[in-house]
């Protein structure tokens, strides 16, 4: 293994660390508002280091892909809001393996949008990302939770935008995809608080919730929500132009541990022998999806 390859590792681990780290403080976060206005602060920040970065160096592009970009910036947003609001229900272990079912999703996407091909390991890995759901839910249809659907949905919609991200890289800047998804995820949850100031479903609670105030200790997290989400980005960058996405998308399933670590730390319950199992069945999944890039 060369240089350049242990590098990656390495920037990818201690990527997955911040991606772990973000999600307790997002956990934390929930304790005192909604995860709509979470998920606002996590990406508020965002647009401001992005905009800073544009102003000293201008955006290099041929652009001409408006509409595709705008779906890209809506899926990652939804996808996100799902994400923060599982983070705040469930163990925050089993809410990143949800949305590390994108995976799977964005391999069936690719095959099905962009023509790319799987081959057995990848179809393999469909197969067992999908059973591994499965375990994630119970089995019973009929008895999956409102977190149940939103973790799958949440997978699909990641799938979806990073699907997305490979013909919109074509034709603009990194930045300023990174930034249609900061955007859209900065105005969307301003709408859902107006409108949730007004109208209350507790079925909806995902999409709509009143503003409230953050306390002063509450500053403390959200300054760290945007340096641990910012960073992890910075260092997934870096990962991937040092080594082969195969490799660093194997090394990124360690945010799971990371996960469980910290979610146990935080007074989540150590995940059951059935959950478990079917973490590892979509990390396996992962693993055969992402061993067809290398």
């Amino acid at each position: 293994m060369d240089n350049q390859v242990i590098q990656g590792a390495k920037y990818m681990l201690f990527a997955s660390l911040l991606f772990a780290f973000m999600g307790a403080v997002a956990k934390e976060l929930s304790d005192s508002m909604s995860s709509i206005e979470v998920v606002f602060f996590r990406n508020v920040f965002g647009v401001f280091l992005i905009l800073i970065s544009i102003y000293r160096k201008p955006l290099s592009q041929v652009g001409g892909k408006f509409w595709l970009l705008v779906f890209r910036g809506m899926a990652g947003f939804i996808a996100l809001l799902f994400f923060f609001y599982n983070i705040a229900q469930i163990p925050l272990a089993e809410a990143m393996t949800f949305s590390k079912t994108s995976t799977i999703f964005s391999a069936i996407f690719a095959y099905l949008f962009v023509q790319e091909k799987l081959g057995i390991k990848g179809w393999l890995g469909v197969f067992v990302g999908f059973i591994g759901i499965l375990f994630m839910t119970g089995f019973n249809p009929d008895n999956l939770e409102k977190t149940d659907y939103l973790g799958i949905l949440c997978g699909v919609g990641a799938g979806l935008a990073y699907t997305s991200i490979r013909e919109l890289r074509k034709f603009y800047d990194s930045r300023a995809i990174v930034l249609s998804f900061m955007t859209i995820g900065t105005i969307g949850p301003l709408i859902l608080l107006i409108i949730g100031s007004f109208y209350q479903n507790p079925n909806l609670d995902f999409l709509f919730a009143k503003f409230v105030m953050p306390q002063p200790n509450d500053w403390y997290y959200i300054i760290l929500l945007g340096v641990f989400a910012t960073m992890a980005q910075i260092y997934m960058t870096k990962a991937y132009s040092c080594a082969k996405a195969g490799i660093i998308g194997t090394i990124s399933y360690s945010n799971i541990i990371f996960s469980i670590i910290l979610g146990v730390i935080l007074g989540d319950a150590f995940p059951d022998i059935w959950i478990s199992f079917g973490i590892l069945l979509i990390v396996l999944s992962g693993l055969l999806v992402s061993s067809k890039k290398s």
